[in-house]
């Protein structure tokens, strides 16, 4: 494989580009709204939440066993894209498996930088370690992410209340991305990947899953397979998802039986 810095510059951004990739990923996209909206109607939500005055700093909470743990997701969209409230589908395997489960949403770049985004996600996860406390749950968390979810959810492991981590089809070394069209919105420095690529920081000593699909683009697979080896010997494991793509690995997650869950619960 030629050196990422070596490619063209189309060459580097096709390289993350995975809407592009998956060429039924609109389609994707539509069904998770639909199912998110049907899961409403299921289930019981406290909906947005606030934790923070800016408009997307609010949070999704599911009640479900009142000593279990919380699961929190974290959306992706290369940290520029998305809302929370497309991906609230993905609790449904939580809540089934007795979990209490909870989306965060935070602002995008490039109106928040990704500092700030770090910040807010830190904050929510306080935040929703705060309201199981205060209406009688567990107050520990799992934190899980998607995409950019999972490069936040790996920089959100040391959190006090986190005991567990799952990054799928994550980012974790941001160097790369400086060299895309991301960078456009995000404006990462030199110093910004040393400070907020997980790869670049001190390991933290708690589980954490690297999920990835086997169909993913090579630069996603390469990501999670690196962030493993950099973890080697620390608890979690390296997970690939046989057949799942950029975005219908989340339909794993949303499964109380598929292979991301239960990994998050036993590592």
């Amino acid at each position: 494989m030629k050196r990422f810095d070596m490619l063209t510059a189309s060459e580097r951004d096709a390289a993350y580009d995975n809407t592009a990739a998956v060429s039924n990923s609109a389609r994707q996209l539509a069904d998770f709204e639909d199912r998110s909206a049907r899961l409403l109607t299921q289930v019981a939500c406290q909906q947005d939440l606030r934790y923070g005055p800016k408009e997307r700093q609010l949070f999704d909470y599911f009640p479900g066993k009142r000593d279990a743990p919380t699961l929190i997701f974290v959306h992706g969209g290369y940290w520029q894209m998305r809302h929370k409230n497309t991906f609230r589908f993905v609790v449904d395997g939580a809540l089934k498996q007795g979990l209490n489960a909870a989306l965060i949403g935070y602002t995008l770049a490039p109106q928040a930088s990704l500092a700030q985004i770090v910040q807010e996600v830190r904050q929510g996860i306080a935040a929703v370690s705060a309201h199981a406390v205060k209406i009688g749950a567990n107050r520990h968390v799992l934190v899980s992410g998607w995409s950019a979810g999972g490069h936040l959810a790996a920089l959100c492991l040391g959190c006090e209340a986190v005991v567990a981590g799952l990054g799928a089809s994550g980012i974790y070394d941001l160097a790369p991305i400086r060299m895309t069209y991301l960078n456009r919105a995000l404006q990462l420095t030199e110093q910004d990947t040393d400070i907020y690529s997980p790869m670049a920081l001190s390991a933290v000593e708690k589980p954490f899953v690297i999920a990835f699909g086997t169909q993913e683009l090579p630069q996603l697979k390469s990501q999670s397979k690196a962030f493993s080896d950099y973890r080697l010997n620390l608890p979690g494991c390296l997970l690939p998802v046989s057949g799942a793509d950029h975005f219908s690995i989340l339909n794993d997650l949303a499964d109380p039986h598929g292979a991301l869950l239960p990994a998050l619960l036993s590592a």
